[in-house]
């Protein structure tokens, strides 16, 4: 059952409760990684394998929005807040059926490094204690998670690159 979150802007990225902050370079340029995360969202799970399956929505909350599905059934309907091509993509969480949260966004933001790209993603939330204290005592994980995908997104740019 979908459930509704609170409506965030994008000033929750620095001042959520919790707040879970990743980097990784990454071969390719800004706008290359750019595209790869906001404009070929169909294509996010075979770089993110936490993500089954993601589609890019018109029309939600009159804005652009995406739908994406994880492992273990949970969905987001989301909204994007930021679209900066080769800087920034931004998104806020509208729906889950996941308990919890009160609130979710999150934030990509690129960042020229040397020949490539440094990526820092944040991961920004509120809900009630045991919702935070779940979110801090799952860091490593989505830290991983986020580090694998990364790796897989680099050597899938890198292969379209050459191609």
């Amino acid at each position: 059952m979908a459930r509704r979150l609170r409506s965030v802007e994008l000033d929750f990225a620095g001042s959520a409760p919790v707040r879970l902050v990743f980097t990784a370079r990454v071969s390719a340029g800004p706008v290359a990684v750019y595209r790869a995360l906001a404009e070929d969202v169909s294509a996010m799970p075979a770089w993110f394998s936490a993500v089954t399956a993601a589609r890019p929505l018109s029309g939600v909350d009159g804005g652009a929005g995406r739908e994406v599905r994880l492992r273990g059934g949970v969905f987001f309907r989301e909204t994007i807040l930021a679209a900066a091509p080769g800087e920034r993509y931004a998104y806020r969480v509208d729906e889950t059926n996941t308990p919890g949260p009160g609130a979710l966004l999150e934030e990509w933001r690129l960042v020229p490094s040397g020949s490539g790209t440094l990526v820092r993603w944040t991961m920004a939330s509120e809900g009630p204690v045991v919702f935070r204290r779940v979110m801090r005592a799952a860091r490593p994980g989505i830290g991983q998670s986020f580090k694998g995908a990364m790796r897989k997104l680099d050597r899938r740019l890198a292969a379209t690159a050459t191609a």
